[in-house]
């Protein structure tokens, strides 16, 4: 030990040695206290970790039965979004169907329409044809009349009206006697 100490005074300049009388050194009076707040705080600590590993594993518990309850809301979720999802394609089959539907009886309808309103626009046609006929027969009726009106007027002579209405007068006549 001498031997350790002059190495270390010569190098360094400092004084340090072992000393190995046990008593003198204190390492029992240490080591007794060390003992003892080995002892003392092992129960106090013993039990703050007791307590710290209850509440780590009532939290534990507790996550897990949270996270068990969130797969079961999920899954229902999930059930609730399959059923909304064919609820959502029956409601797009049926407004498929009733737009199809809707369209053929519009279809169906402007056909009819377009019929009625041919035949409305034949016999309109049709009719006013008619009108105009019967118009220009009268036109040429009254031009006709007016016409041989004229030329009995120009070729009468007062003898022959006098002819003519004595033979409208024996005609006359004989209507009354038969």
């Amino acid at each position: 030990m001498q031997v350790f100490h002059l190495m270390t005074q010569q190098n360094f300049g400092i004084g340090f040695s072992l000393n190995t009388n046990f008593l003198e050194t204190n390492v029992f009076n240490i080591i007794l206290l060390l003992s003892g707040l080995i002892y003392v705080l092992k129960q106090f600590l013993g039990s703050m970790l007791s307590v710290r590993q209850e509440k780590v594993l009532f939290a534990i518990r507790e996550s897990e039965e949270r996270l068990s309850q969130a797969n079961i809301r999920l899954n229902e979720a999930e059930k609730q979004l399959t059923q909304t999802q064919i609820i959502i394609d029956q409601i797009i089959k049926d407004a498929e169907m009733t737009a199809q539907r809707v369209r053929q009886s519009i279809l169906e309808q402007g056909e009819s329409d377009i019929k009625r309103l041919t035949i409305s626009s034949k016999a309109s046609i049709q009719n006013a044809e008619n009108q105009v006929r019967q118009q220009i027969q009268q036109k040429v009726t009254a031009l006709a009349i007016n016409k041989v009106t004229l030329q009995i007027e120009s070729q009468m002579t007062p003898a022959m009206q006098i002819r003519i209405i004595d033979n409208n007068i024996i005609q006359l006549k004989g209507d009354i006697t038969i």
